[in-house]
């Protein structure tokens, strides 16, 4: 599936990207150049191979997840500079 003007500019326009007819072109080219390499992957037979999990053969060590310390609530409110007995206080974001 080649690349024509059209895809550039629907990509551009999804980007918010404008492009002049030379930077256009150089982009055209590179989009080609990239399809091209990754169709070369369809080439290759992958029947009987196995999907990659992981990049090591052994499995990684992960750890139990710990809980270490917690912040109460009032104390978390001591650290605040606008609030009031159960919230912090912040400025109104979305306007109706």
């Amino acid at each position: 599936m080649p690349v024509d003007n059209e895809t550039v500019d629907r990509i551009a326009e999804l980007a918010k990207l404008n492009f002049n007819d030379d930077a256009k072109e150089d982009i055209k080219t590179d989009l080609n150049k990239m399809l091209n390499f990754v169709d070369k992957l369809n080439e290759l037979n992958t029947e009987n191979i196995e999907p990659l999990i992981y990049m090591l053969d052994e499995a990684p060590k992960l750890r139990d997840d710990q809980v270490k310390g917690h912040v109460t609530q009032t104390d978390a409110l001591k650290n605040g500079p606008n609030k009031d007995t159960d919230y912090f206080k912040v400025p109104k974001v979305i306007k109706k």
